[in-house]
């Protein structure tokens, strides 16, 4: 099966993408049949290079059964050669797990309890001194 999608290039902490088609199956920055365009996320977002494609060759491709991953789809949705896909939302993805809400709710509880601790502590202290003062 073949897969239109991004293959990093580019030094340590300087990512800089080939968008190409490739066999699924082989490596992300292994073999691949053709280079298609690229993609600089270093560049703004509104830069007419930040994202380079090659229609015609994406269409062809495509035309041969090509697969696109989900980012480049995004890019081609906005470059107008496909739709543009529909975005995926996941409520839950926020939501801490029960293993995570267990945790916040022992911290909780431990520090309810050292504060009802330290408040007949510290009136205790006061006490005194204020009878010596």
């Amino acid at each position: 099966m073949l897969k239109i999608r991004m293959t990093r290039r580019g030094a340590k902490k300087k990512p800089y993408y080939q968008i190409v088609v490739a066999n699924s199956r082989a490596p992300r920055d292994g073999k691949f049949l053709e280079k298609l365009g690229n993609y600089d996320p270093k560049l703004p977002r509104d830069d007419i290079n930040r994202v380079r494609l090659n229609a015609e060759r994406i269409k062809f491709w495509l035309s041969k059964g090509a697969q696109v991953s989900d980012r480049v789809a995004m890019f081609m949705g906005k470059a107008g050669i496909i739709p543009m896909p529909a975005r995926k939302n996941n409520p839950k993805k926020g939501i801490p797990k029960a293993k995570m809400t267990e945790r916040k709710k022992v911290r909780e509880e431990k520090a309810k309890a050292a504060m009802t601790a330290e408040t007949p502590a510290e009136t205790a202290a006061e006490t005194p001194a204020e009878a010596q003062g």
